[in-house]
């Protein structure tokens, strides 16, 4: 099994290239049991979409928000 610093730099690495089967699964079941881990790829997931939702120029700010 493998230990938080592994499992985040999967997570790492599955945001530049599609994981094996087995890293998959390691991934998975280590989730299961850490909820830091879990939490940290929730978060990783969140920052990729809010950084593809930027590049569109989606403007985050609702009108009549001042930017900051």
């Amino acid at each position: 099994m493998k230990n938080c610093k592994d499992i985040t730099r999967l997570f790492s690495e599955r945001m530049e290239r599609p994981l094996s089967t087995s890293e998959r699964i390691q991934l998975k079941l280590h989730c299961m049991m850490c909820t830091g881990c879990k939490n940290f790829g929730d978060h990783m997931l969140d920052i990729r979409q809010m950084a593809r939702q930027f590049a569109k120029g989606s403007d985050p700010v609702k009108p009549g928000q001042k930017k900051q």
